[in-house]
């Protein structure tokens, strides 16, 4: 398993990753911060990393365009700091590594997650 930790989220969080045994490497240290979040999540998809963030924008991107990949991780707390939640991050990572390796959505509120498979289908209206 690959992380990609993306730039809202401290760079605290690779350390901490790669001390639960979890490959990491923050954006920062392999991109331009300034980046869009396409070429953000392009790079991830090509070098199969899950992008991990605190932002919606990935998910968004993903449900529009109906793409099967990166994998998101997304953190929706007011405190998104490994000291707050590392443990629950880990956990949710391990309890999801099958759907995350697929193509998924992970989304982290808390103690809780929910999970979307990739790709995200809109729904056809039918004429019955």
């Amino acid at each position: 398993m690959k992380v990609l930790v993306d730039m809202n989220l401290s760079p605290t969080w690779v350390s901490f990753l790669k001390g639960e045994g979890i490959e990491a490497v923050h954006w920062s240290a392999v991109g331009d911060p300034r980046a869009q979040d396409r070429e953000l999540m392009a790079w991830a998809r090509q070098g199969g990393y899950i992008v991990f963030t605190h932002d919606l924008d990935f998910s968004i991107i993903l449900a529009t365009t109906g793409a099967s990949g990166p994998s998101i991780l997304q953190v929706r707390t007011l405190d998104p700091l490994p000291n707050a939640m590392g443990a629950d991050i880990v956990r949710v990572l391990r309890e999801h590594d099958d759907e995350l390796d697929r193509g998924a959505i992970v989304t982290v509120d808390g103690t809780t997650s929910r999970v979307r498979i990739l790709p995200i289908r809109r729904a056809t209206k039918g004429h019955g």
